[in-house]
């Protein structure tokens, strides 16, 4: 791996939205990132719903053409809390100049050796979004927040610096799980417990977000967020797709107003 091919930054993560029992447990299963049947084996079968719906949605609102392999060519791409690079890899094919940044340390290591063996230049930090905002950072035409902000300890303050690195007329993305008896049931007792799909105590029914407060977070920030979108899994088919339910899974898109020009 050289320099040239990838950018990775030693330096520590540090700022009000890391909790250190949420980093310490991804740190844990950072080299387990890629494996399909492993710990992040529903993450990567829900991978391909979260991407089609990013790619679709920056698509339409930057007017691109839909058929070319790498549309997004020119524009930049903030991944945060990239973990071990799941989005970040596809957003670099499609044509984003892409960043990730994640707290863990160890996750940004198996993100930069991954994406060296795949011969793409991500530029990973090991830094946490308060850090990037502080700094000479450029903006970024889309900002990604996905199932990263259940997992910080002020995610209204985190939120809203995530919405600050957004460049003018630009899309910020959060997914999250909602506080509803539903996604107990499902995303704790059933999938964590009964299903086993991914490690007891991954989550914590309380940090759940409702959509009504991802939209509070936003307000005083020029952002504008849309009705949020529900992921739902098909136990029959095995897969994941988007859906009217967001009683459990769901996506928010948040859009400068129309007036604004990137």
């Amino acid at each position: 791996m050289t320099e040239t091919l990838n950018s990775l930054d030693s330096g520590s993560a540090a700022g009000f939205s890391i909790d250190e029992g949420e980093v310490s447990r991804f740190s844990a299963l950072a080299a387990k990132w890629w494996d399909v049947k492993g710990e992040f084996a529903p993450l990567h079968k829900f991978n391909p719903t979260r991407v089609k719906f990013i790619r679709e949605t920056c698509l339409d609102h930057f007017a691109l053409d839909y058929r070319k392999r790498a549309p997004f060519e020119g524009l930049q791409l903030l991944d945060v809390g990239c973990g071990g690079g799941l989005l970040s890899e596809p957003m670099r094919r499609m044509g984003f100049t892409v960043t990730g940044l994640d707290a863990s340390e160890k996750n940004i290591g198996t993100a930069s050796a991954h994406a060296a063996q795949g011969g793409l230049d991500i530029r990973y930090l090991n830094q946490t979004v308060e850090q990037l905002a502080e700094s000479d950072e450029v903006l970024y035409h889309v900002v990604l927040t996905m199932e990263v902000i259940e997992h910080v300890s002020d995610p209204e303050a985190f939120l809203r610096t995530c919405a600050s690195l957004v460049k003018p007329g630009g899309l910020l993305f959060v997914a999250t799980l909602n506080r509803t008896a539903k996604a107990y049931g499902l995303a704790i007792v059933g999938a964590e417990y009964v299903l086993q799909w991914v490690p007891k105590g991954t989550h914590d029914w309380k940090k759940f977000l409702m959509p009504e407060e991802i939209r509070s977070f936003l307000d005083g920030t020029e952002l504008m967020p849309e009705p949020p979108v529900g992921v739902s899994y098909n136990p029959l088919t095995q897969e994941w797709a988007l859906s009217d339910d967001t009683d459990v899974n769901y996506m928010v898109v948040a859009k400068y107003p129309v007036t604004a020009v990137l």
